[in-house]
């Protein structure tokens, strides 16, 4: 049986493609949790899960080979957002993952939403990645020109697990709104653009890097507005949260749709203290090589701005040490 076992391992390496007698004990798997498909987490995890990969018998970096971590597959894996990613990363289910900057630093101190619940005092940071966007997308004849006009509507502010769900509660508040005063659904990506357009709700909320594919497929597909979110309740917000910066989606980033004020927070990757600290070195250094570069620079439209001259912006939660010693080292951290 024993020996039996042994055959069934290595052919399933084989499978794999992994050449030169690498056998399973070579392979470390290394997960990262990221959103819901149509929007900009997943696609970006994979594109990083993919920079940081080198499986073993891969070809060298420089030879038509991957420049990541030597035996580590990384691996994007689909999930309901930020807080969802943070609670997997405390409770070891996943390695690491994306949330944004707010939900991070109030799960670490245990504050703001967070607040009653225990700190997430393990939460370690290994890279600020880009800025996101909350769009709020109505059908441009819905007679929605502002968040204060969707009291009364049908409105999907995405799961409870969601960073999504999170900054859309605090949008509605800073507009004098509560989740009470809207018909409050729970949809994500493709499925709240599908009721969007069906005419099953009259708006969503969606954070995330632009441009989305979900909006980008809707906007091809139907007449949608893209609602600011400006004015008193958008100074409120951003006055009260420091996360929150007011910013701005140019026009054309979605078909048909001019530019729209809003905002913003950051997205970031966390992992936890457990972690090892020459396996997150090594990760975050792959993550910041030349070949990596290449990877980001077309792998997304907003891979080109995850550069390591921002990778320490807005970050609120400690960094891990192997990400720190990688900063130090590169000069980016004093």
């Amino acid at each position: 049986m024993i020996s039996k076992l042994k055959s069934l391992a290595v052919g399933a390496a084989l499978s794999l493609g992994l050449a030169g007698g690498a056998v399973a004990q070579d392979i470390q798997f290394f997960s990262i949790g990221t959103g819901g498909t149509a929007f900009t987490y997943y696609p970006v995890g994979g594109v990083i899960a993919n920079a940081i990969s080198k499986p073993p018998g891969s070809r060298e970096c420089g030879e038509g080979g991957s420049c990541g971590v030597d035996g580590l597959i990384a691996s994007a894996v689909s999930s309901r957002g930020s807080v969802d990613n943070v609670n997997a990363i405390l409770s070891g289910l996943r390695n690491s993952g994306f949330a944004q900057s707010d939900v991070a630093y109030w799960a670490y101190t245990g504050t703001g939403t967070m607040e009653g619940n225990e700190p997430a005092t393990e939460l370690r940071t290994i890279a600020a990645l880009f800025e996101e966007h909350i769009h709020l997308v109505a059908l441009a004849d819905s007679g929605i020109n502002s968040v204060a006009d969707l009291a009364g509507k049908a409105v999907s502010l995405d799961e409870p697990g969601s960073g999504t769900f999170v900054d859309a509660s605090l949008i509605l508040e800073a507009n004098g709104l509560s989740i009470d005063d809207v018909k409050a659904e729970a949809l994500k990506g493709n499925a709240a653009a599908e009721a969007l357009r069906n005419g099953k709700i009259d708006a969503f909320f969606a954070v995330a890097g632009y441009p989305t594919g979900g909006i980008v497929e809707l906007a091809s597909s139907a007449d949608i507005k893209l609602v600011p979110i400006d004015g008193a309740g958008a100074a409120a917000l951003t006055d009260k949260y420091g996360f929150f910066a007011q910013s701005e989606i140019p026009a054309g980033v979605y078909e048909g749709i001019d530019s729209v004020s809003t905002v913003s927070v950051g997205a970031q990757w966390f992992t936890s203290a457990k972690e090892d600290e020459e396996l997150i070195y090594n990760i975050t250094k792959a993550l910041w090589n030349d070949e990596s570069r290449k990877l980001l620079d077309v792998g997304h439209a907003k891979g080109a701005t995850i550069t390591p001259e921002t990778a320490l912006n807005g970050v609120g939660v400690p960094l891990h040490p192997g990400a720190e010693r990688f900063y130090r080292e590169a000069g980016l951290l004093k």
